[in-house]
């Protein structure tokens, strides 16, 4: 054999070496591997409760702080926390956007934390009933913890008042006011209750109902 013929076959057999060797599986090993948690994935929300799907766009309209997989978290949690209370989801997200506009980490002049715009004093007395961890009130800017604890705190009030918008009052006044309020037969202030309730007409005009009711009793 010549060495013409000769040439092109020996390149051939190094071409197909080097092939096998890049379809190795030590090659394969090299690989980079995605590590991320399947929590962090963006799911699109036609595939996802419309709840939590209306949560979600409420949040990326929002200079909320959160990345992508926070607010994808976010809304989860606030749904939930909303339905293990019999509470409208869609009632807890107006409180969050008269509160806090969706901030995560909005501070208030008075030291309200969070999402739900939560008292440290209050915060922390709701973490020992719910025996959750208190680290101290920097916790109340992680907005799963801030949901939960505004949200058990929201039904704790409904429970005391027996009306959603005398609650509401109260989640804003402080629950002393309002007890003081009505045993001199005065009304609620109106003012706060009124935002949210019409923030929460608005969520409910476009992101349809949620089968859970809703007292306006005072």
């Amino acid at each position: 054999m010549g060495r013409r013929t000769l040439f092109p076959l020996l390149c051939l057999l190094v071409s197909t070496l080097s092939c096998d060797e890049a379809r190795s599986p030590a090659s394969t090993e090299l690989a980079p591997v995605s590590v991320a948690p399947p929590s962090h994935s963006v799911t699109a929300p036609s595939e996802l409760d419309p709840a939590v799907a209306s949560a979600i766009a409420y949040f990326r309209s929002k200079r909320s702080g959160l990345t992508e997989a926070e607010i994808q978290r976010v809304a989860l949690a606030t749904v939930r926390e909303a339905r293990r209370h019999h509470l409208d989801p869609r009632l807890v997200m107006a409180v969050i956007h008269i509160e806090s506009r969706g901030n995560a980490f909005a501070r208030s002049p008075v030291g309200a934390i969070g999402l739900m715009q939560v008292m440290p004093a209050t915060g922390e007395e709701l973490a020992a009933n719910l025996e959750l961890p208190w680290p101290g009130p920097p916790a109340l800017f992680d907005p799963i913890l801030n949901v939960r604890l505004g949200t058990a705190y929201l039904k704790q009030l409904e429970k005391r008042f027996g009306s959603t918008k005398t609650a509401l009052a109260a989640y804003n006044a402080g629950p002393g006011r309002i007890d003081r309020r009505l045993r001199r037969g005065a009304a609620p202030p109106a003012g706060y209750s009124d935002s949210v309730l019409a923030a929460y007409a608005t969520q409910r005009t476009r992101h349809g109902r949620e089968a859970v009711p809703v007292s306006y009793r005072h």
